[in-house]
């Protein structure tokens, strides 16, 4: 395993056999956001997107928590006000959407698949976080909750836009309302999961998972994520015309004579990215 530099030790990052782990590493604090944590997630997202090597994702909290969200100590009003920081209402809603866009906005449009493994809560834009990913593995003691109604606030960071596609409109509506905590296994009968495993085994379980989609036809995955993406914004001929595109550009790649080799062999196809 390679680590890299991140610029903090807010964010540990490393690459094993093809897969990109980014720890979270704020414990002490349930890896809330931070003015240092979350600039060096957009950094690391877009610097991933240009990562031809890291071939999957995954996403973790260090401790026992994945991410609280922002840091609610943090919203207390400054005494004096920062220069850095826009004042005027138009100014600060363009701030915020940049930063939106730069961190889940840029995770969700990773071309690799990427993976949040949930030891343990996701709240608040943890949890939009969480959700930003294509999948999700909990561990037996993880919940979530949206958890804004908590602080007064609307929601951001996408989980308004991510939720309901995952639990339909009228759940999404109750647990944005309600802020309540979903356990692991309720949060896997609605789909806002797709595994649990036992606590001890969340590491070792999600490497697994992300080693095999790192060993994967990545090239086709990147295709695959643009058109799930796009499903929901088109008509279904639209639709057809996308997959038609997709598939004939996937098609001309080394991946696809490899599998196609591989198959007619009977043997394992050896997936290159190309």
């Amino acid at each position: 395993m390679a680590n890299f530099d991140t610029g903090t030790e807010e964010l540990l990052a490393a690459l094993d056999d093809g897969v990109a782990l980014l720890t979270l590493n704020r414990p002490a604090s349930r890896n809330a956001l931070s003015d240092t944590l979350s600039p060096a997630l957009r950094r690391m997202f877009a610097r991933l997107g240009e990562m031809p090597e890291a071939r999957c994702v995954v996403l973790t909290g260090a401790g026992t928590a994945f991410c609280a969200g922002g840091d609610v100590k943090g919203m207390v009003p400054a005494a004096t006000p920062r220069p850095d920081r826009p004042t005027t209402p138009e100014a600060i809603v363009a701030d915020l959407t940049e930063r939106q866009r730069s961190l889940t906005g840029a995770l969700h449009a990773l071309p690799q698949p990427t993976i949040a493994a949930l030891p343990g809560p996701a709240a608040g834009a943890g949890l939009s976080i969480a959700l930003a990913c294509d999948l999700r593995i909990a561990a037996e003691s993880a919940f979530v909750t949206t958890g804004f109604a908590n602080v007064g606030l609307a929601g951001d960071y996408g989980a308004t836009w991510l939720l309901p596609r995952l639990v339909g409109d009228a759940k999404a509506r109750e647990l944005f309302f309600t802020a309540e905590r979903v356990d692991a296994q309720a949060c896997l009968a609605l789909g806002i999961v797709n595994r649990v495993v036992p606590d001890a085994d969340l590491q070792t379980e999600a490497m697994a998972w992300a080693r095999q989609l790192a060993s994967g036809p990545t090239v086709a995955y990147a295709r695959m994520k643009a058109n799930l993406d796009r499903a929901s914004q088109v008509d279904f001929p639209t639709a057809l015309a996308h997959e038609a595109e997709a598939t004939v550009a996937a098609a001309q790649t080394a991946d696809h004579r490899e599998a196609v080799a591989a198959f007619v062999a009977g043997r394992k196809p050896l997936f290159e990215g190309r």
